[in-house]
């Protein structure tokens, strides 16, 4: 008599989140991601500003890019350190992408500052907070450049580590507020000040839709679709929208009464559905006491610093941030 025997399949896993092409999450939890930059751009670089990757964490093994101009002119005088933090919905991202490489030499050209732009750890595969920590630690190790001295570091001997800057974009400017409400009086040392912070369009959560978010375009550069699919894949497991890492002004977010922040420039485009959100943040601040401008460009969506980098409005954008820039460096 011959006996049958059955044997059990296993699908194969499948796609079940997507983003940009560049990363892959599966049934099984395994993340399949690309190094290849979801911008096709090339990288554009400027005789006039100079640049070097450094690690700022090796267990990580995280890097920042630091940019200076070629010459710095022969005074006393140095010049400001401005911290730009990529986005990319904590999922995507990287200072080696062109969009991202490129505005910093802009900046470093235009505003004639050095500019930092760190890397931070990446969800799905590691989820927050750890790309908020990464972002803190990015502006904390500028104080061991401050204590070495300027024979020992790359931007030593041109930095003025008593003007400091942080710039955040998107998941960025998410970053840049919880370095913010860090950012307490002799919290990187004696040498190191936090003068203020230039956010575009932080990206921000809730789990009630702001009007813009819920009439915003579907064929937006970031639409709700994924607004939402970056808050799935970086938040903890389990948490919503009003998590405190994503909505400054949750539920269970820590009351930001008596936390004095630093002078802010808020940056929004007319039809980003991050909007209303943002607009309501810089709202709450004001009333909490705190120095925020906040500046809308007509006709722009989110993303638009990196989306049209020549553009008449980064131009004015960027002598936006020069005047910010004037205005706070005695903060």
């Amino acid at each position: 008599m011959s006996t049958a025997t059955t044997t059990s399949t296993t699908p194969p896993p499948h796609v079940v989140e997507e983003s940009r092409g560049v990363i892959r999450l599966y049934s099984d939890g395994s993340v399949v991601r690309t190094l290849n930059p979801a911008f096709s751009l090339p990288l554009v670089d400027n005789p006039a500003v100079t640049w070097t990757d450094v690690v700022f964490d090796s267990t990580n093994d995280l890097k920042l890019r630091l940019y200076k101009p070629t010459l710095v002119p022969n005074t006393t005088a140095k010049l400001p350190v401005f911290y730009y933090i990529h986005g990319g919905g904590f999922c995507v991202g990287s200072r080696t992408w062109p969009n991202f490489h490129n505005f910093c030499v802009r900046l470093c050209h235009e505003l004639g500052v050095i500019v930092v732009a760190p890397d931070y750890r990446l969800a799905p595969e590691t989820r927050l907070p750890a790309g908020i920590e990464d972002g803190v630690a990015a502006v904390e190790w500028l104080k061991g450049e401050a204590e070495k001295g300027a024979d020992d570091t790359w931007i030593g001997d041109v930095a003025d580590f008593g003007h400091v800057l942080v710039c955040g974009d998107s998941a960025g400017g998410n970053i840049a507020h919880h370095v913010a409400v860090r950012a307490r009086s002799g919290w990187l040392g004696p040498k190191v000040r936090v003068r203020g912070f230039v956010m575009f369009a932080p990206y921000f959560g809730g789990t009630e839709r702001t009007r813009s978010e819920a009439e915003g375009r579907t064929d937006a550069f970031l639409n709700l679709d994924s607004i939402d699919r970056y808050w799935r894949l970086s938040l903890p497991v389990g948490a919503t929208r009003d998590h405190p890492l994503a909505n400054p002004f949750g539920p269970d977010t820590p009351s930001l009464e008596g936390v004095p922040l630093a002078p802010m420039l808020v940056v929004m485009g007319e039809h980003d559905l991050l909007k209303d959100r943002v607009k309501d943040y810089s709202d709450r601040l004001k009333k909490l006491g705190n120095k925020v401008e906040y500046v809308e460009f007509e006709g722009e969506e989110h993303g638009f610093p990196i989306l049209h980098p020549d553009s008449k409005t980064v131009t004015e954008l960027v002598e936006l941030i020069e005047k910010f820039i004037a205005e706070n460096l005695d903060a």
